[in-house]
């Protein structure tokens, strides 16, 4: 958890001098120092500042982000404090760039551009965990396991089948970041505080500049209201992924604590006192890390409650950046375990086979080739469940003439004389009754596990993840062409 960055006095000059390596960040000086240069570039076009002035401005620009991106010194996080710097290089004079510019509308347009970064890197790591996870399905097409309901083995499926169903929540998840960056990248620059400005800035040139697809229309709502919903759904869009990445981990947890768990994890660490143990522990730390950040996600609701229109509370950068990169780091962290997972399907099978999950089997097939209503096959297939379990058989060892008994019983003594008085079935065709890979097999339901559906369904999950990749690479690809036309067109001024 991060806490606000302090805004007045001491604090705040020290929160601008917080140390940072490697390549500058694109914190709030780098998006400030950019606001700045496609204001000197659209407002020069516009004629609203002097041509003669512009490339010294221009140049002491440079100066102070070259001092910025220097290790040790401050990189302002309020134009307030920006400002002076660029002063300083440039003469009092250079403020005129500051004509129908506020804190307000600045503020709210690096607010967008760096919750912009964080979704693209969310997005990605979302897309490569999907892509893991489709890898490992389709290599698991064949594999016959149980699934589990109220974390009790349930039905015999594809393996693949069942991943795929995961992936469709993944799918959905990043269908709703792409209907949020509709809503993410346009730009309030250009509204001063509320009600915009007697200037005639050319709101629409800045905004592609800066790699916006369009503007926020209403100036009141640009710099009060839209600020607080972005944050808001910044984080709120991150609550169903990470519900996903906790539903799948614990899916596959539920048959680990089997003696003989037919997934594991391939790096585990092994117990101080029990030789035995080897803990997932691989799976358990994104599991706890994405629910600690679905914990702080609440945190954004009231910090924004009971606000005022364009009160900064729920807009902080450092909380927001912080809970958002945490979020991009489980996800990553989640297509990387995914690597790791072996799955084991002959002992898959063997689990299937040491209990009754394929019961139901018994009184679909009833109803569908004998005409024997579904509550009465499925009686008949909780008493064998019963008697099965009381003597310790399984769908293997179950001798066929105690099936077949105590059908022919249960009919005679409870006097259902509308249904067939002999069992059935053959013994061959009982025994396909039970095998798990025949009831997959015989699955005729659309988006079933048979191979004809499972094939579609494999080439739908394909094409959606080439589809959401190469969107992702062409919002990149359009943040990538506008840094460097409004690099070069910042540069030409200079001349």
């Amino acid at each position: 958890m991060a806490l606000g960055v302090p805004s007045v006095g001491e604090a705040g000059k020290k929160a601008d001098l917080e140390p940072w390596s490697g390549t500058p960040p694109r914190d709030e000086f780098y998006w400030l120092s950019e606001i700045n240069k496609a204001t000197f570039v659209t407002n020069t076009a516009a004629g609203l500042l002097d041509r003669k002035s512009v490339g010294t401005w221009c140049k002491a620009q440079e100066r102070v982000i070259e001092t910025g991106n220097t290790p040790g010194n401050p990189r302002p996080k309020m134009y307030v404090r920006y400002e002076p710097l660029l002063i300083k290089e440039a003469g009092i004079e250079v403020t005129l760039i500051h004509a129908g510019r506020s804190s307000q509308d600045m503020h709210a347009t690096f607010q967008r551009a760096m919750i912009r970064d964080q979704i693209v890197r969310i997005i990605r790591n979302l897309n490569a965990a999907r892509s893991a996870l489709l890898t490992l399905a389709d290599q698991n097409r064949d594999t016959i396991a149980p699934c589990y309901t109220n974390g009790v083995a349930a039905q015999p499926n594809s393996l693949g089948h069942t991943w795929l169903g995961h992936l469709e929540g993944f799918r959905r998840d990043i269908e709703n970041l792409k209907e949020f960056w509709a809503r993410l990248n346009l730009s309030p620059m250009g509204t001063t505080v509320l009600n915009g400005t007697p200037w005639p800035l050319n709101r629409h040139g800045m905004a592609k500049l800066l790699g916006f697809e369009g503007i926020i229309d209403n100036a009141y709502d640009a710099g009060q209201i839209a600020g607080t919903d972005v944050a808001i759904e910044a984080e709120l869009k991150l609550v169903e992924p990470l519900l996903h990445v906790t539903q799948f981990i614990q899916d596959v947890m539920t048959q680990y604590a089997q003696p003989r768990p037919w997934i594991l994890v391939s790096a585990t660490y092994a117990s101080t006192a029990m030789p035995q143990k080897r803990n997932p522990g691989a799976l358990i730390d994104v599991r706890r890390d994405a629910n600690e950040v679905l914990g702080e996600i609440s945190g954004i609701i009231f910090r924004a409650h009971d606000l005022a229109p364009g009160m900064y509370d729920a807009k902080d950068q450092r909380s927001n950046a912080t809970l958002l990169s945490d979020a991009a780091s489980v996800f990553d962290a989640f297509g990387k375990v995914i690597g790791l997972l072996k799955v084991n399907p002959d002992r898959a099978l063997e689990e299937l086979n040491l209990d009754w999950t394929a019961s139901q089997n018994i009184a679909d097939v009833m109803m569908q080739e004998f005409g024997i209503p579904f509550r009465e096959g499925h009686h008949y297939s909780s008493e064998l469940v019963t008697f099965a379990r009381a003597h310790e058989y399984t769908p293997i060892t179950l001798p066929y003439e105690d099936a077949k008994s105590l059908y022919e019983t249960m009919v005679k003594k409870e006097g259902l004389s509308h249904i067939p008085s002999n069992f059935p079935f053959t013994e061959s065709a009982f025994r396909s009754l039970l095998d798990p890979k025949s009831i997959v097999e015989a699955r005729r339901s659309e988006g079933g596990p048979q191979k004809p559906e499972l094939d579609r369904l494999f080439k739908a999950a394909e094409q959606s993840l080439e589809t959401d990749t190469a969107w992702l690479e062409s919002k990149v690809k359009l943040l990538r062409d506008a840094e460097i036309k409004l690099n070069s067109a910042f540069k030409a001024l200079e001349d």
